[in-house]
């Protein structure tokens, strides 16, 4: 699985996409409100893992997430 952020622009807030290993878009949810998206993935118990990574993350630089 992959992760990118991605700045928004004015009034659109900061994404993040999560992305398979054939880069097909899991998930994407605001940087402030993941709960839901993770939750529906089946990764709501490494939230605060993920949270952690999401926070050091450029934007626009896509890493490879290892959970």
């Amino acid at each position: 699985m992959y992760i990118v952020k991605v700045k928004g622009i004015a009034k659109i807030p900061d994404y993040v996409q999560l992305r398979d290993e054939k880069f097909t878009l899991l998930a994407y949810f605001r940087v402030d409100r993941p709960d839901k998206s993770l939750e529906k993935l089946g990764l709501g118990e490494q939230q605060d893992q993920i949270m952690k990574l999401i926070e050091t993350l450029p934007f626009g630089k896509i890493e490879k997430l290892d959970i």
